[in-house]
């Protein structure tokens, strides 16, 4: 069985309250966390990673199975098995809204074979990952997946109607079929003052 998660590194942006948000769109799911989150069953996280790195700890060697990870800034109008059936057991990431060449983290199938050579990658010198050079499409968690994981299979070319609020729906509205949005940078979904945004509380 495929397991449904998210990370919530407390201290930034997010909050217990925003886990929560995601959960009602994706019941069951699971959080990997520092801070409780009342409602929804959490993981504890093992490391110090900041922000964003904290993704990381989903490739750990006790989190066990296939995992479908959402980012907390996901509006989801789809049943997650729609998700899991697409990506055919195969570790898959979304192409990048603004430089598709690259791929995004926001939205992830990874599969349990994948894991120990991401970790192994990872494990040998976190602080040296986290201070990699960056550019366009090559930030953060996602850069470095994408060296480790160059060839990865991406979301649209498996299944249509994932879409990127930034990079197309702010400026043409919501696609009929649309299955999910991806909210990347501001506004945050909850403050796009958009009819189809679940109220944050």
């Amino acid at each position: 069985m495929v397991k449904t998660v998210c990370v919530l590194r407390s201290g930034g942006d997010y909050g217990p309250e925003h886990v929560q948000w995601l959960a009602r769109q994706v019941p069951g799911i699971t959080c990997m966390s520092d801070t409780p989150v009342e409602g929804v069953e959490t993981i504890p996280l093992a490391h110090d990673w900041p922000g964003w790195w904290s993704k990381l700890e989903l490739f750990r060697p006790d989190i066990e199975g296939d995992l479908l990870f959402f980012d907390l800034d996901t509006v989801v109008f789809c049943d997650p098995s729609d998700l899991i059936q697409a990506a055919n057991g195969k570790t898959t990431m979304l192409s990048d809204f603004l430089f598709p060449q690259h791929p995004a983290s926001g939205l992830m199938y990874i599969a349990q074979k994948d894991k120990a050579k991401v970790w192994d990658a990872w494990s040998k010198d976190p602080q040296g990952h986290m201070k990699h050079p960056e550019g366009r499409g090559t930030k953060g968690d996602q850069g470095f997946l994408g060296r480790i994981l160059p060839d990865v299979q991406r979301w649209q070319d498996m299944t249509g109607g994932i879409y990127g609020y930034n990079s197309s729906v702010k400026r043409t509205g919501l696609p009929e079929g649309a299955k999910m949005v991806c909210f990347f940078g501001n506004p945050r979904p909850w403050q796009a003052g958009k009819d189809w945004v679940p109220p944050l509380y």
